[in-house]
């Protein structure tokens, strides 16, 4: 059944207003988005570290020690996580002047993971890819901007769906990617605006809700920490940070003892955000290619060193985990990347036209593009620019 005139106006409006609000942004997010697709494949043509060579694969550095390399030349200051790279074998540590410091206060270190020695490399905070990840997930301004940045990440998902409401009745008439050669300017632009956006529509929807989930991944962590993380702190309730920490290089040894076929992601310790002030938070990843990106928390106590729990984490928690790398197109290697790279520039055409169709010469009103939009643009003649 046809929409009535006064609830097509309503959705050509909704659409309308929600993309000119967030098109600027939006720019943003695909021109900046291009070349963080590839981010890995740029680092690792300009800023690779180099490692030792004929060290054994499956050669394990002890923990203990690069967690204190790791501050030796910051007194007083305190490790906070131990990431594993992915594909190769780095370990990323991140120090700081205490554990609760902000991100801004945070310095990260490079050590190879077999050896435990120190690896000289770029600052992973500092170059042009550092400063286009920062302004394309935060604006430059920290949290207030990535919160920011969600709000316009819900416009821009009303944006979709008033815009797939509006093409629904315009295509009637038509067939479906019709672009109008023999009409004006004007609706030739409006044409591949509309077909270029609704074969993207997918992606985009992916990508936007995507984004939206891991600019909320701060508040996500807090309902986490005072749901399930408070669950399982709740024995140690009042207990302070111990003042000698147990082994972590042991602390992880328990938790591989007890779960041989995950794979050690990344340690929290003790009083960070992702653990307890009583405990390691050791993060197991899956083996296959799905399940390498999610993470289940193993507690260990960071005073006796004892496993005292270890859980899958909550569906909330997974959804940020598997948004970033489907955001950035980073599960199916290479190819899938080029594929991300091609959709991201067919977006900064549908935000080009659109930008071009506002501000370009609007002859009609607005119950004359509605009625465009009702009857196909089959019955509604365009004046010739």
């Amino acid at each position: 059944m046809a929409m009535s005139q006064s609830r097509v106006k309503a959705w050509y409006l909704v659409h309308k207003w929600t993309s000119l609000v967030c098109t600027l942004f939006l720019l943003m997010f695909c021109i900046t988005g291009l070349p963080l697709i590839f981010a890995h494949e740029i680092d690792e043509a300009t800023r690779a570290p180099q490692l030792a060579q004929g060290v054994a694969p499956d050669a394990r550095a002890n923990l203990d020690v690069v967690q204190k390399a790791s501050v030796a030349d910051h007194p007083g200051w305190k490790t906070l996580y131990m990431t594993w790279d992915e594909d190769k074998p780095l370990l990323y540590v991140t120090v700081a002047p205490s554990y609760g410091a902000s991100a801004t206060d945070m310095k990260y270190k490079l050590f190879d993971a077999r050896t435990g020695a120190e690896v000289q490399a770029a600052p992973l905070d500092e170059g042009v890819m550092a400063f286009l990840l920062d302004l394309h997930a935060h604006l430059l301004l920290g949290l207030p901007g990535e919160l920011f940045l969600g709000g316009i990440g819900l416009v821009f998902l009303v944006s979709i769906v008033s815009g797939v409401v509006v093409y629904a009745p315009f295509m009637r008439k038509l067939r479906f990617g019709t672009v109008r050669k023999d009409r004006s300017r004007r609706l030739k632009w409006l044409d591949t605006h509309n077909m270029i956006g609704i074969v993207t529509l997918g992606w985009v929807t992916v990508v936007g809700l995507t984004g939206f989930i891991l600019t909320m991944s701060l508040p996500i962590t807090m309902i986490w920490q005072a749901d399930e993380l408070a669950e399982m702190a709740a024995p140690y309730k009042g207990a302070k940070l111990p003042n000698t920490l147990a082994s972590v290089d042991k602390a992880v040894a328990t938790v591989r003892a007890a779960a041989p076929a995950a794979r050690v992601s990344f340690i929290a310790f003790p009083g960070t955000g992702y653990s307890t002030p009583h405990h390691y938070m050791v993060a197991l990843a899956g083996a296959t290619p799905l399940t390498e990106r999610l993470v289940n928390p193993a507690m260990v106590d960071a005073e006796t060193g004892r496993l005292t729990d270890l859980r899958q984490m909550p569906w909330y928690v997974k959804a940020v985990f598997l948004s970033a790398p489907l955001h950035f197109g980073d599960y199916g290697g290479l190819p899938l990347k080029i594929i991300w790279a091609l959709l991201d520039v067919a977006a900064i055409i549908v935000l080009g036209t659109g930008l071009y169709l506002w501000l370009g010469k609007r002859r009609a009103s607005l119950d004359r593009r509605v009625l465009e939009v009702r009857t196909g643009g089959l019955v509604v003649p365009e004046p010739a620019e």
